[in-house]
């Protein structure tokens, strides 16, 4: 049995979940239409490696504020029914299947908000999923996060976490992403894999003899 760690967003899914809902919750009109501006801004920062993270997650939390956790929960369920399934990659979803045939351990690890992430472990049926964790009091969420961000090196020491004293942890291990804010989980695993890799990451990958993988959407689903 060997970890097998997947990305979410541009990894098993065509696009960012995190963008897609923030449109989708402007569509509900549960945010402000002038947020996905700003958070498109926001997003080209984190595809040039300098987002703050704490500040997008700041930013993109501020309609949930306020709300309880099963109304947020049912309505990503919703979401993630409705939208993001259709964008997953088949060849991304045969990984999961081989991987799950060969007993190793699946797990959806990503930047993105536990709010999204979990209802796609779900869906996918991982073993375990690392998220951000979204802070609440006395039964409303703050609009805020708490711990560790599962970002960069956050991805890292969230799997340690998460599997804190199980020995030989990275050993026979793989990594799926395609962005090179993953080098740090790519790095640790024994079997890295660059999945339609941003041009930073592809070159690394490249340099480096990682495997690439370009998957695409199944057949009649613009991408």
């Amino acid at each position: 049995m060997a970890l097998a760690l997947f990305d979410l967003d541009e990894t098993l899914i065509a696009g960012d979940c995190a963008s897609l809902w923030l449109e989708y919750m402007v569509a509900e009109e549960l945010a402000p239409t002038g947020m996905v501006a700003e958070e498109q801004a926001m997003m080209s920062l984190y595809h040039q490696g300098k987002m703050d993270m704490h500040q997008y997650m700041a930013f993109t939390l501020q309609p949930l504020a306020g709300k309880t956790r099963q109304w947020l929960d049912s309505l990503c369920t919703r979401f993630a029914e409705q939208v993001l399934r259709e964008r997953l990659y088949p060849e991304g979803l045969a990984r999961i299947e081989w991987h799950r045939e060969r007993g190793d351990e699946l797990v959806l690890i990503s930047a993105s908000g536990e709010h999204l992430v979990a209802p796609m472990a779900r869906m996918l049926g991982m073993d375990h999923y690392v998220a951000i964790l979204l802070d609440e009091e006395e039964g409303r969420l703050t609009g805020q996060t708490r711990g560790t961000l599962s970002f960069r090196e956050g991805k890292v020491a969230r799997i340690h976490q998460l599997f804190a004293g199980k020995e030989h942890l990275w050993q026979g291990s793989f990594g799926y992403s395609d962005s090179h804010n993953d080098l740090p989980m790519l790095r640790a695993v024994a079997h890295p894999h660059g999945v339609n890799p941003a041009p930073a990451l592809r070159q690394c990958a490249s340099e480096l003899g990682w495997p690439i993988l370009d998957w695409q959407r199944a057949e009649g689903r613009a991408r």
